[in-house]
């Protein structure tokens, strides 16, 4: 600090520093201008990677000194690979920056029209490979660049190209009205037309009015597997907010009405465009060379290439609001922004913090008045003129990103990933990103009730996990009035879930001081214990001798041959007091091994190890025993529910547990001993986290045999089997419950009071989910039997060995 202080203190007592012409051994020669000495590939690399980055420098310029740097150095072999190279780098890993990139390409084509000859070749050579290759998200990026080319091609440029794509899309739509790839590929062209009618204005508005003509037939008709991917599930006959939320119908609706506006297409930049003062380089432009596009072969049957495709939905926090802060769906800004963000997300997923850049600056990759003043409040946006934009950039930045948390079947990467995008997000702007989360944070607990329950529990994920970055701190007391909802309301059920994830997160002591006073209820003393009360240590509970001697035996590692003695003692008293003895001796022994394993999950794990013999073999002769088993571990650590759910994983690993065994006591109750709790366990978040992760755990095991060229055909049909009946045994039990035709709701009520209504709705929110599971793990395997997947392929955003909870 005093370093600071002797640099910055002004005043005559500097006058040596600031009177260098006093010291007669300063060098004059350090005052000379720096220039950039760098090799020209190693300048032309650095000036084409940050173009458009910074809003200080005029596009115009940026573009025209890097083509000539191009042009000028044409000769140099290097140089010019280096070009083309980056400029399909770019399209494809930056796809933010592609009208730029287009606008370097077509200001080079002016000064040397060799060099867009070359970039055309080496496009069209990629184009024709991802096509082939069902690279479909690579197809659209390497178009959207020719497209921005559609000015320096001859004819009719890229349309005949699309022409060509659409039929094949028809052809598949013909075939079979499930198809998802002609849905795909319509899509990619409703995007690309935008794109090329900005970079001609005026033109081609004939060829577009042909060609989505003929999209509308696919567009405008809704995908039989829409309802499958729908971010939202409302109660009764009541419509989803997303119904007509189609993001190719949108496209098709959105197109079709800037065709009535002549194709203005505002939020598209056109860096091609020069200012006035550049009118020689702008002649250049409108007279430059055009050339032919070299022959795309689009193979006569289109495949889906190394990913699960499904039917997208447009899905916004921020449609509500009495302000648009983004843009609405009726225009098309709406899809190019959103889809341009969308993959720059998921294309950068090795960088969080690269990507947070991009999404704070997102203004610098749109034309100018698309949006506010970065930061501006969103009470301001109302002050704003007739006819000027109110989009907020940093809505639009969350937006896209919670867009793809969001997205079902299964986000493109893990989960954890957007939650960190977020999370640099708000450390790059936190005045600005902030209330922008707000907003959404509001609209989606608003929403809870009729949002697809595991996007329901994906936001408690989010939100546990994004407060955890930041102290905890939330405006809890907006919410105040909720916590005295019944605990099977939506709202209360995230309200306990979030709660549980912050305790897991931290400790129940710290989350204490963050809540006000209506939610201290929810945190109960039990959850302040780090080890829970062994419940043997008390004489009057019942075995309490034994529990406490199988307790020691497990402390001092006694052989097995040693316990054999008390479990015995304790299925006599069982017996003799009517008592199943063996839940009896396998609840003492299961809690007991809780208990000496409570310090930490190694001593656990030690714990388990040492005992799985006998674990596996009770489980084994007596199926009631494994219930018992998942109960002891539950009730032991009923006060941190995410303990007992990894404890679970583990005895599942180990075999002692089966994924029936825990379905069956979450969801079917064929026993006495399990945890349906007369259907209250519906409304748990913890208990459909373990179901799910049971299943992905299963499902991951399927899809690695699947993929597998070692495992034999024998192996991969038990275990397809074996899934098979897992879902159905899912599936019969959440109907009944849906239904509220199961034994233990139907025992409890008539079926018409407000509980039973509650635990019905959360039958039919559950079934929704596991049936869409089911679905997709039979498409797995159906397209698994036609080779479709090897080791190396990606499916729905998951490797095949992975498994996502």
């Amino acid at each position: 600090m005093a370093d600071y202080d002797r640099r910055h203190s002004g005043g005559h007592h500097n006058r040596k520093r600031r009177y260098r012409d006093d010291d007669e051994h300063y060098d004059r020669r350090q005052q000379r201008r720096r220039t950039d000495s760098a090799p020209v590939p190693v300048r032309l690399r650095r000036q084409l990677l940050s173009l458009a980055d910074s809003p200080l420098r005029r596009w115009s310029e940026e573009v025209t000194s890097i083509a000539r740097m191009v042009t000028e150095n044409y000769e140099d072999e290097n140089l010019r690979n280096t070009f083309v190279n980056l400029v399909l780098q770019l399209a494809v890993e930056q796809p933010l920056k592609t009208p730029f990139v287009g606008a370097v390409v077509v200001v080079a084509n002016a000064l040397k029209a060799e060099l867009l000859g070359v970039v055309v070749a080496r496009l069209a050579t990629e184009l024709e490979q991802n096509i082939a290759q069902g690279n479909w998200r690579e197809v659209k990026l390497l178009l959207k660049l020719l497209a921005c080319l559609q000015g320096c091609l001859e004819g009719n440029g890229i349309f005949p190209l699309l022409e060509e794509l659409f039929m094949r899309a028809a052809d598949l739509q013909t075939a079979s009205s499930d198809d998802v790839i002609g849905t795909e590929i319509v899509k990619i062209i409703l995007l690309t037309i935008p794109y090329a009618m900005a970079a001609v204005p005026g033109q081609f508005t004939q060829q577009a009015a042909e060609l989505m003509e003929k999209t509308d037939i696919i567009a405008s008709e809704p995908h039989a597997l829409q309802a499958l991917v729908d971010p939202f599930h409302p109660e009764g006959e009541d419509e989803s907010p997303a119904a007509a939320m189609s993001l190719c119908m949108l496209l098709q609706k959105q197109l079709q009405a800037e065709a009535g506006r002549d194709w203005a297409l505002p939020s598209i930049p056109r860096p091609w465009q020069m200012p006035l003062e550049e009118v020689e380089t702008q002649d250049k432009l409108a007279n430059a060379t055009k050339h032919a596009l070299p022959t795309i072969s689009v193979p006569s049957t289109a495949i889906a290439g190394p990913r699960l495709l499904f039917p997208e939905v447009y899905y916004s926090v921020y449609g509500d609001q009495e302000v648009e802060s983004v843009p609405p769906p009726d225009n098309i800004a709406a899809s190019l922004i959103r889809d341009a963000l969308a993959d720059t997300i998921n294309i950068l997923d090795f960088n969080r913090n690269a990507t947070a850049r991009f999404l704070m600056d997102l203004d610098c990759y749109f034309a100018d008045g698309t949006f506010v003043k970065r930061a501006t409040p969103f009470d301001e946006l109302r002050n704003q003129p007739d006819g000027r934009s109110t989009w907020k950039p940093e809505d639009v930045a969350v937006d896209a990103v919670f867009s793809q948390l969001f997205q079902l079947p299964k986000p493109e990467h893990k989960v954890v990933y957007y939650h960190a995008v977020l999370t640099e997000a708000c450390k790059l702007a936190p005045a600005a990103i902030a209330p922008s989360l707000g907003r959404a944070i509001r609209f989606l607990y608003r929403n809870t009730p009729r949002t697809d329950l595991e996007l329901s529990y994906r936001f408690i994920n989010w939100f546990s996990h994004h407060l955890s970055n930041f102290g905890f701190t939330w405006k809890w007391t907006e919410w105040s009035e909720d916590t005295d909802l019944p605990d099977l309301h939506p709202c209360k059920w995230f309200l306990l879930g979030a709660l549980d994830k912050e305790i897991r997160l931290s400790f129940a002591q710290r989350i204490q001081k963050t809540l006000p006073e209506p939610y201290q209820p929810l945190i109960g003393p039990d959850k302040e214990k780090d080890v829970p009360d062994f419940k043997f240590s008390n004489p009057d509970t019942p075995f309490s001798k034994e529990g406490q001697e199988i307790g020691a035996l497990l402390r001092r590692k006694a052989p097995d041959e040693d316990f054999q003695p008390t479990i015995d003692s304790i299925q006599a008293q069982a017996a003799e007091h009517a008592l199943d003895p063996i839940i009896a001796s396998t609840d003492v022994f299961m809690t007991a091994v809780c208990w000496v394993g409570s310090k930490s999950l190694s001593h656990v794990l030690a714990c388990i190890d040492r005992t799985k013999g006998r674990l596996i073999d009770v489980g084994t002769a007596h199926p009631a025993a494994r219930s018992q088993i998942i109960s002891s571990v539950m009730n032991y650590w009923a006060a941190h529910p995410g303990v007992a759910i990894t404890i679970i994983e583990k005895l599942l690993n180990y075999s002692i547990l089966t994924p029936f065994s825990i379905v069956d006591w979450t969801l079917v109750a064929s026993t006495p001993s399990n945890g349906t709790q007369g259907g209250e366990a519906l409304g748990h978040s913890h208990i459909f986290e373990l179901v799910s992760n049971t299943v992905a755990k299963v499902s991951g095991r399927v899809r690695q045999l699947l993929t597998s060229p070692e495992a034999d055909d024998e192996t991969r049909q038990k275990e397809v089997s074996s899934m098979r009946d897992l879902f159905r045994a899912i599936n019969d039990a959440l109907a009944s419950w849906a239904a509220g035709s199961k034994d233990q709701l139907m025992e409890d009520g008539d079926g018409s009071s407000a509980r039973e209504a509650m635990i019905r709705r959360w039958g039919q929110r559950w079934l929704r989910v596991f049936n869409r599971l089911a679905a997709i793990e039979e498409t797995f395997v159906t397209e698994a039997k036609n080779g479709r997947w090897n080791q190396k392929e990606t499916t729905d955003g998951v490797q095949p060995s992975d498994v996502q909870a």
